[in-house]
């Protein structure tokens, strides 16, 4: 065998030093008669004549694929959808064709291939994409085409024998430039395009890996299989509030399925893992070696050069009672309890040292003390103990890292982020830390809503008393039962809060203050 490949197999002389490159030299023996013949090459000839190569223009393909105004692409576009398709057909697996430009200006695009493993286009099939890009004319791109065939032993293929999953970004050349990478793959007999829309490039990747793996590969399976193995946070519209969520692999009663509940870590979890990482770097200070379960010395950590560092956790009666005995009991941390509303809470936490306070609903933030923020710093240099200066300088941290005029989700993020990493905790264990008491909150119609005063932290009534008396003997009945009303600020009516050990029996509880409130405080309407 003599001369060079591309002599071999009779390229056009166009396409010659570009086939050098080419990874595999072989040759073929009378086997390769068999291969794939392109009975459809009319069809393929009809469908390239609609996307002439545009005229002075030479295409290059690198790691980041074809890229350039997007009025110059769509013949690439259509050529590498026939070369995705022949390397589907080739490999006898699904192949992907992506049309993004990534951070380039709008007004351009570009198109790259994934190969099956669902990592870049195979380098030995490089090459190929740039004679099929730079082909003069229909006849040359016909025998390029019909010479990668023969190369590459590609046999004729059956009714959707190979596929090829399309995707693109959200330009607005995008949908154009799909249909033209789609008739280029159905221009090749035995291809069929499937159109997975809008996604990321790495989305892409990661769907054709999955659907040659034979696993679910929508875009819905891809952000389930992130939210199986990540925890996941939600804020809300103005970013002052924030929760995470997971969803177990299992269920309590150990059934794993594809339907399992959502647990929900809101304000009162966050407040119990910052109070913990913030009484352990005081206890630092401190010197103590007792554990932070270890709770005898009751919120007072006794620091060395400073004193008493007044330190507490501010709730509503809202928070659930576990999250109050946590942090009261294990902690050993004073929990103050204000009205509801942000103002109150974060009024009540400038009187410490250090203030957390959350709502449930994932507003809230940590305040310093200046002064005590001060010593800090100082501490954190002068100390003389490496392991006290390290613990200063990670409350010097927290106190620079969260936003102390208002909640700040973003902020309360990177803390709880900080704060597992430390701990080297997962968010099933950080949602251990102890559960969530059953509760029901209802709300009845009431005449007046005046009718009712409650003491300074709406915890109890003040007025009527009959009504206190009442819901304290309601409360007897159930074990860890706790109730309590307040008037809405808004409108005529009496909103009830209950909870206890069990789901049922917080919803009874609910259900027999708010008969209750309707006798003792002016219901009206249906008694509930």
């Amino acid at each position: 065998m003599q001369g060079s490949l591309a002599q071999r197999i009779s390229l056009p002389a166009c396409c010659h030093p570009l086939l050098i490159h080419t990874a595999r030299d072989c040759w073929y023996t009378s086997a390769a008669l068999e291969m794939m013949e392109l009975e459809d090459k009319d069809l393929l000839r009809k469908q390239a004549a609609l996307f002439p190569l545009p005229k002075g223009v030479k295409f290059s393909y690198g790691t980041a694929g074809f890229r350039t105004d997007a009025a110059l692409l769509p013949s690439t576009v259509f050529r590498m959808g026939v070369l995705a398709a022949l390397r589907s057909l080739c490999t006898k697996r699904a192949t992907g064709l992506m049309i993004t430009a990534s951070h380039n200006p709008v007004h351009e695009n570009g198109v790259k291939l994934a190969d099956p493993s669902g990592g870049m286009l195979n380098v030995a099939w490089e090459p190929y994409s740039d004679m099929l890009a730079n082909a003069p004319d229909v006849e040359n791109f016909l025998q390029i085409v019909e010479h990668i065939v023969k190369r590459e032993n590609i046999q004729s293929g059956n009714a959707a024998s190979g596929e090829v999953l399309l995707a693109r970004d959200t330009r607005p050349s995008g949908e154009a430039l799909v249909s033209a990478a789609r008739q280029g793959v159905e221009a090749v007999r035995g291809t069929v395009a499937h159109d997975m829309g809008v996604l990321t490039t790495p989305q892409l990747h990661w769907v054709v890996r999955s659907f040659n793996n034979g696993v679910p590969a929508s875009e819905s399976d891809y952000f389930h299989q992130l939210s199986d193995s990540f925890r996941c946070a939600s804020i809300d519209g103005d970013a002052d509030r924030l929760v995470y969520f997971y969803i177990p692999e299992k269920h309590e009663d150990g059934y794993s399925g594809p339907v399992c509940t959502l647990h929900l870590l809101d304000g009162d979890k966050i407040a119990a893992i910052f109070g913990l990482f913030i009484i352990g770097q005081l206890h630092i200070l401190a010197g103590s070696k007792s554990s932070v379960s270890d709770a005898t010395t009751a919120h007072k950590a006794v620091v060395p050069g400073y004193g008493e560092v007044k330190f507490a956790v501010v709730q509503t009666a809202y928070a659930n009672g576990a999250s109050t005995n946590y942090i009261k009991q294990v902690l050993g941390l004073e929990v103050a309890t204000t009205p509801t509303g942000v103002k109150h809470l974060h009024k009540k936490a400038e009187q410490y040292d250090i203030g957390i306070y959350f709502e449930a609903n994932g507003h809230g933030t940590i305040l310093f003390n200046e002064i005590f923020s001060q010593w800090l710093q100082d501490a954190s240099v002068q100390q003389k103990e490496a392991e006290h200066r390290q613990a200063a300088k990670r409350l010097v941290a927290v106190n620079e890292m969260v936003n102390q005029a208002v909640g700040d989700a973003l902020s309360g993020i990177l803390m709880v982020e900080v704060v597992l990493r430390y701990q080297g905790w997962s968010v099933e264990q950080w949602d251990s830390m102890y559960k969530d008491l059953p509760s029901r909150q209802l709300k009845v119609k009431v005449k007046d809503r005046a009718v009712i005063i409650t003491t300074p932290d709406e915890t109890r009534v003040a007025s009527p008393s009959s009504l206190q008396e009442a819901i304290d003997t309601e409360v007897g009945k159930y074990k860890g039962g706790r109730a309590f009303v307040r008037p809405s600020g808004t409108e005529d009516v009496v909103r009830v809060y209950a909870e206890a050990s069990s789901q049922q029996s917080a919803d009874a509880l609910a259900q027999a203050v708010c008969v209750l409130v309707y006798h003792l405080a002016g219901g009206v309407g249906p008694e509930p």
